[in-house]
C-alpha cells in the first residue's frame, strides 16, 4: 500500500490543499536578480511557515514569481498573499537599497495576483466519481 505524504491532518479534517501563486511587479518593472530572488525564497518560506503552509516551489524572473504552496484549509488565501507581499516588500527593501529606486509610491508589487488550485485527480475525474455515488434506496 503507498502513502501519500502531501497528505496532512487537522483536529477535525483531513487535507491536501495546493495552490499556484503568481505575483508581478508594479508596472512589471524587471528588478529581479538571482540574489533577490534567493533571499525571497527564504521570505517566503518564513511567511508560510508563520501560516502553517509549507513553500513547496518557488522561482521568478526579473518580473515575476511563482509559488507552490501546500496550505492548511483555515488559511485564507488572500490574507496569505497579502502578508507575502507585504513582508517580502519591506524586507527586500532593507536587505537591498538599490531596490527603492523601483518602488513605486512605496510598492514593489502589482495589487493583483493570480491565485490558481491545483494538485489531485482532474476535475472530469472527480464530477464522474460524486455522479455515481450510491443513492439510498
Amino acid at each position: 500500500m503507498s502513502f501519500d505524504y502531501n497528505i496532512r491532518t487537522g483536529r477535525h479534517c483531513v487535507f491536501n490543499l495546493h495552490v499556484h501563486l503568481v505575483f508581478v511587479t508594479k508596472y512589471r518593472k524587471k528588478v529581479f536578480t538571482p540574489a533577490i530572488l534567493e533571499a525571497m525564497r527564504g521570505i517566503f518560506k518564513d511567511v508560510c511557515q508563520d501560516f502553517g503552509a509549507d513553500l513547496i516551489e518557488f522561482e521568478g524572473e526579473e518580473n515575476h514569481v511563482h509559488l507552490l504552496v501546500h496550505y492548511p484549509p483555515k488559511v485564507a488565501i488572500s490574507k496569505l498573499v497579502n502578508s507575502l507581499k507585504g513582508v517580502s516588500s519591506r524586507h527586500l527593501r532593507r536587505r537591498f537599497p538599490e531596490l527603492e529606486r523601483h518602488y513605486w509610491k512605496g510598492m514593489l508589487w502589482s495589487p493583483s495576483y493570480f491565485a490558481g488550485s491545483c494538485g489531485g485527480a482532474p476535475i472530469s475525474v472527480i464530477k464522474q466519481y460524486v455522479e455515481h455515488q450510491k443513492k439510498p434506496s
